[in-house]
């Protein structure tokens, strides 16, 4: 077997709406799929929203708002990107910072999501 990428994953979240709103100002686009079910996608990737009481047939073991730690990567210069999440008032919990990206250096901002999951926007050195 030879895994290619990533397609998906999912956070679990308490408010849907909200979650959406906060992703969209960010740059997603806010996607509907199967039975009103909610997406944001970045690209060709996308994360799939289950509220807290979801009826979901197939979910984590123990799905928790709050507890995902992910990496979106962007273009925009991370000085851009700390202006506009502090117009937001998205407040930045960490950096810029360097990291080691997927496929080499990135310099990255910290900030958390309506329910707290820690979301690293980051951007690949040029």
């Amino acid at each position: 077997m030879k895994l290619t990428g990533i397609d998906h994953f999912v956070l679990t979240v308490e408010d849907v709406e909200a979650t959406c709103a906060f992703y969209e100002d960010l740059g997603a686009e806010i996607v509907t799929f199967g039975d009103d079910r909610k997406a944001l996608r970045f690209g060709e990737q996308k994360i799939n929203l289950h509220p807290i009481d979801n009826d979901v047939d197939i979910v984590a073991r123990e799905p928790t708002p709050g507890g995902g730690d992910c990496c979106l990567v962007t273009e925009t210069p991370i000085e851009d990107v700390e202006r506009r999440l502090r117009e937001r008032d998205v407040e930045i919990v960490m950096g810029p910072v360097e990291r080691t990206g997927a496929v080499g250096p990135i310099t990255s901002v910290y900030v958390r999501d309506p329910d707290g999951n820690l979301i690293e926007i980051g951007r690949y050195d040029d």
